[in-house]
């Protein structure tokens, strides 16, 4: 099949560009990877010959040939580089956090429409193997109506990043923006909006100065989400525990996608994104009269589905796969859990 690739630039190569936007962009016939900006280095170059390596944003905004360009810098100069890249009248996918706050969030949104300019934000965990599964369970109203749910993403480790920007106070920074723009992100995906939003925040490793455990309830008409992160979970629940009138599916976070990407394996290969069989979810409940309980096949991870719908969002006017306004509300959900947290109160919107 013939397409027209799309010129494609990264604003950085740090672990996102290599890990997670390179490997796709590369390895797509619909993408070309045509530039990369590193201010000094050359480490694009090192693993991609034919990429070409600009030194500022300027030059790469100046480049007429590139038509779309992913902002996956620190999530605190997401605003300052989106602004500049749709300014310069290219399409942009924007890390995420999307943004600090509402206000930047509205304005880029805003600006991507006055300039014709698609807008997405990548949101790569809707395409994890474990998310994909429990939707499917959920679409195919396995569990009936909905009454609990909580969304786990923990890990033990006490200690600091090495990247200094992360454990900064500075806008956009902490656990929060970082992994709980992925849960929020899902829940919404799952439920929508909800109604009122009540949340627990703490630092608790040593010497942090970021939030680094959160504790968030979404508070729909017919259930709560729970949406939890800890760096002090060594022996972790299951990922998702979702209760309905029917019955539960317990599941654990499987997704292999990015393991294999930092051992640098090919995204296009047949067995790409296929959880090992330890990681199936426990379905409980009563399907068709008759109580069941067995482990259920997970879908397959992959994140390549982003881009192939990108693709079509800016060559066919598809929808787009995550639009500026989806990443607007988890910052809004984010805004709100911190003043929940502030004022030790339920927040109803």
């Amino acid at each position: 099949m013939n397409y027209t690739p799309i010129n494609t630039a990264l604003c950085s190569f740090g672990m996102s560009g290599w890990v997670f936007h390179a490997p796709f962009i590369s390895a797509n016939p619909k993408f070309n990877l045509y530039g990369v900006l590193e201010r000094t280095k050359n480490l694009a170059q090192e693993k991609y010959p034919n990429v070409k390596t600009f030194r500022t944003l300027e030059e790469m905004l100046a480049d007429k040939s590139i038509e779309l360009i992913v902002v996956n810098t620190p999530s605190v100069t997401h605003f300052e580089f989106a602004e500049k890249v749709i300014k310069a009248g290219k399409h942009i996918i924007v890390e995420k956090p999307f943004t600090a706050t509402v206000k930047q969030a509205e304005k880029l949104i805003e600006l991507a429409k006055e300039k014709n300019r698609m807008l997405s934000v990548y949101q790569n965990r809707r395409y994890d193997s474990d998310f994909k599964t429990v939707k499917k369970v959920l679409d195919d109203n396995l569990l009936g109506e909905i009454v609990d749910v909580e969304i786990h993403y923990d890990r033990y480790n006490s200690n600091l990043s090495y990247k200094a920007h992360k454990e900064t106070q500075t806008p956009a920074t902490g656990s929060l923006y970082d992994l709980g723009a992925h849960l929020i992100d899902q829940a919404l995906v799952l439920f929508g909006f909800p109604n009122a939003i009540y949340a627990s925040l703490d630092n608790i490793r040593p010497n942090s100065k970021v939030i680094d455990y959160f504790d968030v309830k979404l508070y729909y008409n017919s259930h709560r989400v729970t949406l939890k992160s800890s760096y002090f979970v060594r022996e972790a629940l299951p990922a998702f525990i979702f209760h309905g009138k029917k019955g539960s599916f317990l599941k654990s976070r499987g997704d292999v996608q990015e393991a294999d990407l930092q051992a640098e394996k090919n995204p296009k290969t047949k067995l790409w994104g296929i959880e090992p069989e330890t990681e199936k979810g426990l379905l409980h409940t009563d399907k068709d009269g008759k109580i069941i309980k067995e482990y259920i096949n997970s879908q397959n991870g992959n994140y390549m589905e982003y881009y192939d719908e990108i693709y079509e969002a800016i060559r066919n006017k598809k929808s787009l796969p995550v639009t500026g306004i989806e990443g607007m509300n988890v910052i809004k959900v984010i805004e709100e859990a911190i003043k929940s947290n502030k004022e030790k109160k339920v927040i109803y919107l």
